[in-house]
């Protein structure tokens, strides 16, 4: 019963990286860094037994507890939840897709503002991922880093003199850091610029992701750039080799949607506006083709070709109409075909209900 009140307190809020309120937010969406991290006292996830992974979850449980500067927690037992509850939570980038595949003892720790959480029992012993909204990453890492220290003074982390934070994946060895920025590149698809712009990216080594990262396609234009190797590199370094490329993203972006403006503007508007007509209106849409719309609304709310609109409801609709988020706001469990009336509903109620705000203001 807990968990069920949990999950349906969090379907009814928006994390903070959804706000649309940091540096950049017409094109970053967030700046996330993850730290991998693995218990001196056990082996690597892989080759634990049973025993292990629910040692190993209640050990680090324990001690988290204990530490008052990160009271209030919500822990959730990953193990134990049903498959459209651990869909949400990776819907709402609270963990990965591999914490919600996986077999055995596994669980979750999420601080109320959703800013980050720890995954126990993922690739590694503990993941701790923390989310910011906008282009933001100095602060991103220097929160985290506090986070960690912490949490260090708890357990006995896996480190070597020489190589640093052991990890189950080599190229995580070192630092154990992920930096990893969300952009949302919808003129640079139109444009066909975009293949150009991530075949440079790869010869930087770093990675082009979807929205759910490793393993998942581009939805919504949404792409995550992240480092591949940390190994020999420094903390700063890697933020440093994301951070720097990340305006020039945004410039080429800027760029693209202004020849957009002045070489293509009827059609620009013209598919702005169907975007918005389809979503106010439609009686039954898929979740593809929810995000391939939004995508189009959030670049014309940008652009000043949509007024009614705010940009933090057009980045919430992206999440809350996704399969597991529109079961658990409707409290039900929900077929395909179910499932596209009820987004369409769900679109109808938000878009035109503030349409009919600005209208009345």
């Amino acid at each position: 019963m807990e968990l069920h009140r949990t999950i349906h307190r969090l379907a009814g809020q928006c994390g903070e990286w959804l706000r649309g309120s940091g540096p950049e937010s017409d094109i970053v969406i967030s700046s996330r860094i993850r730290l991998a991290r693995n218990l001196a006292d056990f082996p690597f996830v892989r080759r634990c037994t049973d025993q292990d992974r629910a040692a190993i979850e209640s050990n680090v449980r324990e001690r988290l507890e204990r530490c008052q500067d990160l009271s209030g927690l919500i822990f959730l037992d990953v193990a134990e939840m049903e498959s459209v509850d651990r869909q949400f939570l990776v819907e709402r980038q609270l963990i990965s897709r591999e914490l919600a595949e996986s077999a055995g003892a596994r669980a979750v720790a999420i601080d109320k503002e959703e800013q980050y959480s720890l995954m126990i029992n993922e690739e590694d012993h503990l993941r701790i991922q923390l989310m910011k909204s906008g282009l933001d990453l100095e602060n991103t890492w220097a929160q985290i880093n506090e986070i960690d220290d912490l949490i260090e003074s708890q357990v006995n982390y896996g480190f070597h003199d020489e190589f640093g934070y052991l990890t189950a994946c080599p190229t995580n060895v070192g630092t154990g850091m992920r930096v990893s920025v969300m952009l949302h590149l919808p003129a640079l698809v139109i444009t066909r610029q975009i293949d150009k712009v991530f075949r440079s990216l790869q010869k930087i080594s770093l990675a082009v992701r979807g929205l759910y990262g490793e393993g998942s396609q581009a939805m919504g234009d949404f792409y995550q750039i992240s480092n591949q190797i940390t190994l020999g590199r420094d903390e700063q370094e890697l933020i440093r080799q994301v951070g720097d490329v990340v305006p020039v993203l945004i410039d080429y972006e800027r760029r693209a949607r202004e020849y957009l403006v002045r070489e293509s503007q009827k059609d620009l508007h013209d598919r702005v506006s169907r975007a918005y007509g389809i979503l106010c209106t439609a009686q039954t849409i898929s979740s593809e083709e929810t995000m391939h719309l939004l995508s189009s609304v959030r670049m014309g709310v940008n652009l000043g070709l949509i007024e009614d609109v705010e940009i933090p409801t057009i980045n919430q609709l992206f999440i809350h109409t996704q399969p597991a988020h529109l079961q658990k706001i409707r409290g039900v469990e929900l077929g395909t075909a179910d499932r596209n009336i009820e987004r369409a509903l769900y679109l109808q109620r938000h878009l035109r209900q503030k349409s009919d705000e600005s209208d009345n203001n």
